[in-house]
């Protein structure tokens, strides 16, 4: 009876959030009624949605932590002093953090200048981190792999929410909300599919794996499957899958080192790159899990201080109300009526024209390059012949000279050049820039204009495969798992998730807040502005067009909103900008995003690793003088990793969500149908363990692989490789389904091994 009630506690608690989630997502274009100036789907999928996730964390860790008596594994008292001073050293660093904001903010207003004031808040703050790094360093195993188990659940729930919001969150998340509204336009998913499945996810991790992989006291996620299922091919695969998705999740988060670290001291990206990585490093490699979880304990408070003083100041500054997530909605329906505006505005199609006309003109180009190339080389040359006779000011000259010095090399450079600009004129040449309505669920097509049913069935479709890939592989990402390896019980474990899904979702419940508002200020303060008078932070972002583009481009010398391009990675670091709000905050965002960035990038590298020391070479075994010898190793290959990856994030090769959407994609299809069949399913077997990783992780590989440009026009496929209409950074929800069905289907066809002594199955508290 027992039992059963368990099982109905996690059957009932699955079933709300598969309800939340899922169900009412799914008619979220249904509910539009009007609430308290909210639309009632919006509302839900922007913040209803994640507060009933952690009402699910925490009934979950209430419940189980009553029906199981654990015995506890240390001295009460002893543990209590400890956690007594931890508070304390904690609050004395807020108190801290606090006074030095101050003292820059008033020194800045007595004329301290701004370079001195990013310099003595950054140099602080890494210092800060290298100083945990040092103090912190070990060589003890237990200490490097899973900080001596001794993490109170609210620091480690800080330190996950630290090691979760990385670049992707913090940087990108409210600039894709900007550009993406409710749910991305047209086939492109997003929008408020981030926030959902990032939170929800959370729910996964504690009903159906974080406490059980915690009991069996292990030091990383293929131990497990060395545990479970035995012989050598379930740990090396999953070791293998644990440093591919986390590689491709740290490059990500490399990328927006070197974004912000660029930005904070002027230095060029790639040196960026390496000066982040150095604070990396520090951390990492001295003292594994125990440096690395102060130092994202003392992250996380840079982080959500950075986040939500800019969104509060501009939430107080536009409603009155600081508490942006209560107050933003009354923006919204303002929005709505001035993207109508903009949809009709003759200036606007006169500019959606201009640059149709652009893309035209570029199409005929590229139907035979080398024939145009050589004709606007001749034109340009007439061009200055005649200036000459006539004797042309030298003004002009000079412009046909630099216009003529900038025309591509080669056919080949000519056809790279003008291919891209076509595609980016075409985007420019929708309604609203190709941006969906903001609060429209599932809009088809740029603006919701000529939205047909099936429009809105493949956007819908692609949002809830996005939503599920992000919760899925939540629950199998390895350098969150081991997160809860570190506290002191499976007690503490629950309490933990829940206290991370609390921090964590701070952020997330404030970042569609922080798009509504800048949207808004852009739409209303910027857009029918003279150029002239635009604002000064304005010419300083646009020095890299990636985040900012203005052009003039049908000549009157006013702003219209499709003549303005905003990058995702520029809303977030702009805000105090945007706000009016004094430099030093302006720097606190900025190493407020360098935290993120470092804070995941520990947690990733140290995960990569201990995969390739621990379980590929030494395979987890023997005796203290070898744990030694494995510590060593982790920490040699983690360097090794940390320069490759920063090598491939020097590249640049894709935007920071595309990369860290993906990287779920893998995790989930990799680990969770083989982890959670072995956890509670006695029958599953090694060979369906096997089976199950290399089915998820070969179809979703093929099904990104298929679907990239490059790769379809090498091989000579014709038209789109879609199933269903499903974006390939959504590859997981096929590789998720292949995974638990070959797992089911090969262990009923071959014997089990026997179950470890550490059992999972049976006690589902």
């Amino acid at each position: 009876m027992q039992t059963t009630r368990r099982w109905h506690l996690h059957a009932g608690l699955l079933a709300l959030w598969f309800v939340v989630s899922f169900g009412a997502v799914f008619f979220a274009r249904d509910l539009q009624w009007q609430l308290l100036s909210w639309p009632v789907g919006f509302w839900f999928a922007a913040q209803g949605a994640v507060l009933v996730f952690i009402a699910i964390v925490v009934v979950f860790a209430w419940r189980a932590n009553r029906r199981e008596a654990e015995a506890p594994t240390f001295d009460p008292r002893a543990y209590g002093r400890y956690t007594r001073t931890l508070h304390q050293r904690f609050g004395i660093y807020v108190a801290t953090l606090l006074l030095l904001l101050g003292a820059l903010a008033v020194a800045e207003q007595f004329g301290l200048s701004k370079p001195w004031v990013a310099g003595i808040f950054l140099t602080t703050t890494l210092m800060m981190y290298a100083v945990i790094g040092v103090v912190g360093r070990t060589a003890d195993a237990n200490e490097y792999y899973v900080a001596g188990r001794r993490v109170p659940g609210i620091y480690n729930g800080m330190a996950t929410a630290a090691d979760w919001m990385s670049a992707a969150s913090f940087i990108s998340l409210a600039g894709g909300l900007y550009l993406q509204g409710f749910s991305g336009a047209g086939g492109q998913p997003g929008g408020l599919a981030y926030v959902l499945g990032w939170t929800g996810g959370f729910c996964l991790v504690a009903l159906l794996v974080a406490p059980y992989l915690r009991r069996m006291n292990l030091y990383t996620v293929p131990d497990y499957f060395a545990v479970r299922f035995g012989g050598r091919w379930p740990r090396m695969l999953a070791a293998l899958a644990a440093v591919l998705c986390s590689f491709t999740y740290v490059v990500a988060q490399l990328y927006g080192v070197g974004l912000i670290t660029s930005r904070l001291t002027g230095v060029n990206f790639e040196i960026g790159i390496l000066l982040g990585l150095g604070g990396v490093l520090v951390c990492s490699f001295l003292g594994g899990m125990r440096a690395v979880t102060w130092t994202q304990v003392t992250q996380y408070v840079i982080i959500i201080l950075a986040f939500l003083i800019p969104v509060s100041w501009l939430s107080y500054k536009q409603t009155g109300n600081p508490l942006a997530p209560l107050a933003y909605g009354q923006q919204l329906p303002k929005i709505a009526a001035m993207e109508q505006q903009f949809l009709n505005s003759p200036v606007e199609q006169e500019v959606i024209g201009i640059y149709t006309q652009r893309a035209a003109t570029l199409e005929r180009k590229l139907q035979n390059v080398e024939e145009s190339l050589q004709q606007e080389r001749q034109e340009l040359r007439q061009q200055l012949r005649a200036m000459g006779d006539i004797k042309a000011d030298n003004t002009q000259a000079q412009t046909l000279r630099r216009e003529l010095a900038a025309l591509p090399k080669d056919a080949a450079t000519a056809r790279e050049r003008w291919t891209k600009a076509r595609v980016d004129n075409l985007e420019r040449a929708q309604p609203l820039g190709g941006m969906p309505l903001h609060a429209q669920p599932f809009a088809g097509k740029p603006g919701g204009v000529g939205d047909t049913p099936q429009d809105t069935q493949t956007s819908r479709l692609n949002f809830l495969a996005l939503m599920f890939c992000l919760m899925v592989g939540t629950a199998g990402l390895p350098h969150l798992l081991t997160r809860y390896y570190t506290t002191p019980s499976v007690a503490e474990t629950r309490r933990s998730v829940a206290w991370s899904l609390v921090f964590i979702a701070l952020l997330y419940l404030s970042a569609p807040a922080l798009a509504v508002l800048v949207k808004y200020e852009v739409m209303a303060h910027l857009v029918g502005q003279p150029m002239d008078a635009l604002p000064g932070w304005m010419a300083q972002w646009s020095r890299d067009p990636t985040l900012l583009t203005v052009a003039d481009v049908n000549g009157d010398h006013i702003l219209q909103f499709a003549e303005l391009r905003v990058g995702a990675d520029l809303v977030m670091l702009a805000t105090p900008e945007i706000g009016g709000l004094p430099y030093v905050i302006s720097v606190l965002v900025a190493a407020g995003g360098l935290a993120a960035a470092l804070s995941t990038a520990d947690g990733l590298l140290l995960t990569i690793g201990n995969a390739l020391a621990h379980d590929v070479y030494f395979e987890g075994s023997g005796n203290k003088a070898q744990a030694m010898r494995r510590v060593m190793w982790s920490k040699f290959a983690l360097l090794v990793v940390a320069l490759v990856a920063a090598y491939a994030a020097a590249q640049r090769p894709a935007g920071i969500l595309y990369l860290v959407s993906a990287s779920f994609s893998l995790a989930g299809a990799a680990f969770v149908p083989s982890m959670v069949l072995g956890i509670f399913w006695p029958r599953m077997t090694r060979v369906g363990a096997v089976g199950s990783m290399l089915a998820g992780l070969g179809v979703t590989i093929y099904y990104m692989g298929v679907n990239l440009p490059s790769l379809r026009a090498a091989l000579g496929l014709q038209g789109e490789g879609l199933w269903w209409g499903i974006q390939p950074v959504s590859a997981g929800v096929f590789g998720v389904l292949a995974g638990f069905v070959v797992g089911f289907l090969l262990s009923c066809i071959t014997r089990p091994e026997p179950m470890p002594e550490r059992d999972l199955a049976p006690d589902l508290g």
